[in-house]
């Protein structure tokens, strides 16, 4: 087997596992491993996002199916979502969006603290107000088409910390980011053209696999050891932002 397919089959299921159990992560994984076989941003995202219709699809059926979806919070989110998307992916094929790593980076880093914190009930918990909903969605689809990656864990991290259920979080923003992939992937294909199959099929073949498994994750994961994992990772993955940024100085 080539290389190359090979790993992309593996990123697949592994982004899609971390994603559908956690509620972020596929697009970020994805993007990177693409940029690191010599695509530029806007292809890479435009890839990651064609494959992800299929495989937040199946994402989004196997949370139906375990019941990890509060549909008015995916109408809330996802309509924004999408509008955000729209905006952001126009952007990226447009104007170089690099300026706003930091701020992003910075952004992600306090709420994994946050979220650790409330896992450990150091600070109270608080439900977010609904109006908030669709702020928090249009940012994040912005952010998710214009950086590669971006509406799992701003939306997960947010939602998580303002005091949602994690399992009904990750849920329903694993379904809403159908919708968001959608609307990002057909923004590309009008401002770049169609995506190579070459990368998008194997991406899709590995998280059709890891789907069924992600659901289960996040209905049988306890809610404190689910909130601690989501801040870790968030943490995490700010961390790497961060570090790339400064061997890009």
């Amino acid at each position: 087997m080539d290389t190359e397919l090979l790993v992309l089959l593996l990123t697949g299921f592994f982004a899609q596992l971390v994603d559908g159990a956690l509620g972020m992560a596929f697009g970020l994984i994805s993007t990177t491993v693409l940029i690191t076989f010599g695509f530029a941003p806007a292809p890479a995202s435009a890839i990651v996002h064609t494959a992800e219709i299929f495989t937040t699809g199946a994402s989004a059926s196997w949370h139906t199916f375990y019941r990890n979806v509060d549909w008015r919070l995916v109408v809330r989110i996802g309509i924004a979502g999408v509008a955000g998307a729209i905006v952001g992916a126009w952007f990226l094929s447009s104007i170089d969006p690099a300026f706003m790593r930091p701020l992003v980076s910075g952004y992600l880093l306090l709420m994994g603290i946050y979220i650790l914190l409330r896992a450990m009930r150091i600070v109270p918990s608080s439900v977010m107000r609904d109006r908030w909903h669709a702020v928090v969605g249009f940012v994040a689809g912005f952010l998710d088409a214009s950086g590669g990656g971006g509406w799992g864990p701003v939306a997960t991290s947010t939602l998580v910390g303002a005091g949602h259920p994690p399992r009904q979080a990750i849920g329903s923003v694993n379904t809403a980011e159908f919708f968001v992939t959608v609307a990002a992937a057909t923004t590309f294909f009008f401002e770049l053209g169609a995506s190579p199959w070459d990368q998008i099929v194997p991406l899709v073949l590995g998280g059709l696999f890891a789907a069924p498994f992600g659901g289960w994750a996040a209905k049988r994961i306890p809610a404190t050891a689910l909130m601690t994992t989501v801040g870790v990772l968030v943490i995490v993955l700010a961390l790497i932002q961060f570090s790339r940024m400064l061997k890009l100085a």
